[in-house]
């Protein structure tokens, strides 16, 4: 397996969330030098360990509606027809595809097909507080999301590598600024850093708008 397989999103609670609001988490695990894959290399880059298992294991989110476009659905739900250890679980919950690409019947149990754009459809959701959402992979919808200002949190999980010469899909490329307010943090396994934050979306560098007002 490389590690183009999206692991379960980890969680770590947000310091007075309000949980009568649905929110919007955008959730990757990344190596250091950002890349969400990388040519030949296991899952997790080989470094995931019994703390970090043991925390997907919790699935504390699991009443979070799962977003993903159509890439990732056909990556996820293979590995799930395969039987890919950590995807069992991924099958009882709610899920999300945007596409124009995918037809239904689709065939991963208990997940729904969007067509319409993915950024109004989500904004939809998020007014009616019927429950809240994370992403998971999907680069392109993630960052769609966050540009449109829809994020409330961004979580990353960091594995101490760097792939600079197999790393695939850059997961920062086209994003727009944004400042990041740290809510929590956690080490798994001595290696593996967690890390939450606020997102705000920025019009460009703090230092330049200082000196603009």
């Amino acid at each position: 397996m490389s590690s183009r397989f999206v692991a379960r999103p980890s969680y770590l609670s947000p310091k007075d969330k309000d949980t009568t609001m649905a929110e919007l988490l955008i959730d990757f695990i990344t190596s250091l030098d950002g890349y969400a894959a990388a040519d030949g290399w296991p899952g997790w880059w080989g470094l995931q360990g019994p703390e970090y298992l043991a925390w997907l294991g919790e699935q504390p989110e699991a009443d979070y509606t799962v977003l993903m476009g159509a890439t990732t659905y056909r990556l996820m739900s293979g590995f799930a027809a395969a039987g890919e250890p950590g995807t069992d679980g991924l099958a009882a919950l709610s899920k999300v595809v945007f596409s124009t690409t995918l037809s239904d019947p689709l065939s991963w149990p208990n997940t729904q097909l969007v067509t319409e754009d993915p950024v109004e459809a989500v904004r939809e959701m998020k007014d009616k507080a019927a429950t809240s959402m994370r992403t998971i992979g999907s680069l392109t919808l993630a960052r769609s999301l966050l540009r449109a200002g829809l994020a409330d949190r961004f979580r990353v999980v960091v594995f101490p590598v760097i792939t600079g010469s197999t790393g695939r899909e850059r997961i920062y490329d086209g994003y727009p600024d944004v400042a990041l307010d740290m809510i929590g943090s956690r080490t798994f396994d001595g290696r593996i850093q967690l890390l939450e934050y606020v997102p705000t979306l920025l019009t460009g560098p703090p230092g330049v708008r200082e000196a603009d007002a």
